[in-house]
C-alpha cells in the first residue's frame, strides 16, 4: 500500500535551484571555462526546508 507524503517547502532564498556553477573566467587550455560550484547556505543544497516546528505555550 503506498504511504502518501506531503510535499516540503522549496526554499525562500534560493526558489529551489540550490546549487549553480560560476564561471571564474578563466579558461583550461582545452578553451573550456573553469567554474565552481555554490550551493545555498539556508537550505545547504537541497532546495527545501524543513517547516518550522510548532510551538505550544506551557503555564498557566
Amino acid at each position: 500500500m503506498p504511504q502518501n507524503t506531503l510535499p516540503r517547502p522549496i526554499c525562500a532564498h534560493c526558489d529551489g535551484f540550490p546549487t549553480v556553477a560560476i564561471t571564474t573566467g578563466n579558461t583550461t587550455p582545452d578553451g573550456e571555462r573553469h567554474t565552481i560550484t555554490a550551493d545555498c547556505p539556508a537550505c545547504r543544497g537541497t532546495g527545501h526546508t524543513t517547516p518550522a516546528r510548532a510551538y505550544t505555550h506551557v503555564g498557566a
